[in-house]
């Protein structure tokens, strides 16, 4: 009977060892990129949702998006778009990972996988118009 448990308890220690972690083949996502990496920004009217697109290599190519929560949405007096959004993205797209960050406390180390193997895709946000201009 001891040696039943003792092998037990070691193949239960040889599947844990075997099997890793959730999120342990994915790299540690980067924090949120300077504003001078930015280059561009979209508003998504369905999702109230404000997209920063970064490219980290500077090369002008999106490789890191963020999308934060907007609370309120305005005018400015010249007509601008101006966005009053949460201090922290939700979402995060990089290395082809979407990743979520529902605490919306910045990269951490408590952002979750929410999709693997999909590209930031730009032609999914409908360009806003106002009276026929941009926003």
């Amino acid at each position: 009977m001891k040696g039943l448990g003792a092998r037990l308890a070691l193949t239960v220690l040889g599947i844990a060892l075997l099997n890793p972690p959730a999120g342990a083949a994915y790299e540690r996502l980067p924090v949120e990129p300077d504003e001078n990496l930015r280059v561009d920004e979209l508003y998504d009217h369905e999702a109230r949702m404000f997209l920063m697109l970064y490219s980290l290599k500077g090369n002008g190519e999106v490789d890191y998006v963020t999308a934060r929560m907007v609370q309120e949405h305005a005018r400015s007096h010249y007509g601008n778009p101006v966005y009053y959004t949460e201090q922290y993205p939700l979402f995060y797209w990089w290395n082809h990972t979407m990743w979520n960050d529902p605490e919306q406390d910045g990269v951490n180390g408590n952002e979750k996988v929410y999709q693997e193997n999909v590209a930031f895709d730009r032609s999914r946000y409908k360009p806003c118009v106002f009276n026929g201009q941009p926003c």
